[in-house]
């Protein structure tokens, strides 16, 4: 029998990357429930210049817990380039695990622990919203039907062997991470969600997803366009090309 003190020993070392913009009614709820998660398990802001204030309450955040850190950033510069410039913030601090969410409560931190058991034997865990038949709640039919078959044709186009290609809740392992030339992520949005994957799998590393449901944001706007899906499916071309 393991006492807690030997658990806490042998749970990696994890670091949550949080992109924000105008989040200010979800940031600090969504704080709470993860600072009730033990240690190690530790959270990074990256506020894109948020004018609702949002980098202002993640601040206060960080006075409060040495467990909650923030990257401030002059101006919107893109959901890719943030997740991007986390992980490097993670990995020159040795983070074993690097999670991605959004902070709007459409990725229930419920899921992390499972998250975290898989990367136990997957080198990237994927949040999966197809695993087991469509699981989103609250999307208009329209989107839900063009995210579901977006994700066909990822699939089909990529060859890449998992359901949710464009999902946005993930753990990687340090080790993937590290095998990624960061400096070549091209995309965001959308597409930056199909390179990772597509790079960690062509790397030879293991690709893992655990069910969730998906529920669409409780407050403020979604950032999601047309363009953007677009942008995503071009982009699963230029991967099967090996144009990027």
């Amino acid at each position: 029998m393991t006492t807690d003190a030997e658990e806490e020993l042998t749970t990696p070392k994890t670091l949550i990357v949080i992109p924000t913009y105008n989040e200010k009614d979800n940031l600090p709820s969504l704080l709470e429930i993860l600072m009730g998660f033990p240690d190690p398990l530790e959270v990074l802001i990256v506020d894109d210049g948020s004018p609702d204030g949002t980098g202002d309450i993640a601040e206060e955040w960080t006075q409060k817990s040495p467990r909650v850190h923030l990257m401030r950033r002059p101006g919107k510069m893109g959901l890719g380039s943030a997740y991007v410039a986390g992980f490097r913030w993670a990995l020159e601090r040795d983070y074993e695990r690097i999670f991605e969410m959004d902070a709007d409560f459409s990725h229930d931190p419920k899921y992390v622990p499972q998250m975290l058991e898989k990367s136990m034997e997957a080198d990237l865990v994927i949040g999966s919203r197809y695993l087991t038949g469509v699981n989103v709640v609250n999307w208009p039919m329209s989107r839900l039907l063009l995210s579901y078959f977006a994700n066909k044709y990822a699939r089909f186009v990529s060859g890449l062997p998992i359901k949710d290609c464009t999902a946005g809740f993930k753990c990687f392992r340090r080790e993937a991470l590290q095998a990624v030339n960061l400096d070549g992520i091209a995309s965001g949005g959308y597409s930056f969600q199909i390179e990772m994957n597509f790079k960690v799998w062509k790397k030879g590393f293991r690709l893992a997803e655990v069910p969730i449901v998906f529920v669409d944001r409780r407050a403020g706007v979604s950032k999601m366009s047309g363009k953007i899906i677009r942008e995503a499916l071009l982009l699963v071309v230029r991967l099967r090309l090996g144009r990027l």
